[in-house]
């Protein structure tokens, strides 16, 4: 082989090795960006998480005061039914023993 031809392939394997660095090169570079996107999406997913923990705990304590107001509401409402209803019976008693009585008696 001539100087020329050793040139020539040396040439060839220079640009083969400079070639191969750039692809390690690349290939580390998409490595890191692979992992970056990894702990990226890892960070996404704990933010999400605890705002949506955080959104139901919202919606949870809402409805529970929600809940408890109308649990109160209908309390209320029953007592007042209650109430009511013990001043008809307080009424109609004297009625309804004059009823029994007449029954009972005949008369």
């Amino acid at each position: 082989m001539t100087d020329t031809e050793k040139t020539l392939l040396q040439q060839i394997r220079d640009k083969e090795h400079e070639f191969a660095r750039q692809i390690d090169t690349a290939r580390s570079e998409a490595d890191a960006l692979v992992a970056a996107a990894r702990t990226d999406a890892e960070d996404l997913l704990c933010t999400a998480e605890k705002a949506g923990k955080t959104s139901a705990e919202q919606v949870y304590w809402n409805e529970r005061g929600r809940t408890e107001t109308e649990i109160e509401a209908l309390k209320k409402a029953a007592e007042h039914e209650r109430e009511s209803a013990s001043r008809k019976e307080e009424q109609n008693l004297p009625k309804a023993a004059d009823r029994i009585f007449s029954y009972v008696t005949m008369g």
